[in-house]
């Protein structure tokens, strides 16, 4: 089983990047970016990660293409690829990538969705939620691309049962 833990727009919050990570056993994390830490924080130890549109560090990657047990990984933060406005830019930018899986954040409306062939994941924000009052993150599992779950926590590391994703690509 590879589990990935996926966040974003934690938007200078360290103390809950920490407990986020302590509480969870993954194989990998990414952050989405807005993380608004340098990108050598300590906070940010471990996490794959991309530059969102409120990061200063130009250290970070804008996008990021990564392949994790077999699946291929998009990690951008959406902002240069129009996310507020729809979703199909990323999803036209990950296929360029031959990704399955397209990680973003910027909206902060956390869900996940099957588009043709690829999985769109946002995790939402663990400081600022949009359309719904949890603060959350998302955990990605999967033994094989026929069984992929997506399980969404709140900040406090309770299951928020209403966002469960389970999808086969």
């Amino acid at each position: 089983m590879t589990r990935v833990l996926i966040l974003s727009d934690s938007h200078g919050l360290t103390e809950e990047l920490v407990e986020i990570k302590e509480r969870h056993t993954v194989d990998y994390m990414i952050h989405c970016g807005d993380s608004e830490l340098e990108m050598d924080a300590p906070e940010m130890e471990r996490f794959y990660m991309v530059g969102g549109n409120t990061d200063m560090d130009n250290r970070f990657p804008e996008e990021l293409t990564l392949t994790f047990n077999g699946l291929t990984f998009f990690i951008a933060h959406g902002h240069r690829h129009n996310v507020k406005g729809n979703i199909m830019t990323i999803a036209y930018r990950a296929e360029e990538e031959n990704a399955r899986v397209i990680c973003f954040g910027h909206t902060h409306l956390a869900g996940a969705e099957k588009l043709g062939s690829q999985l769109l994941i946002n995790p939402g924000s663990i400081r600022l939620p949009r359309n719904r009052s949890e603060k959350t993150y998302a955990i990605m599992e999967w033994e094989s691309s026929e069984e992929i779950e997506v399980t969404f926590y709140t900040v406090s590391g309770e299951v928020v049962q209403d966002l469960t994703y389970r999808v086969s690509l």
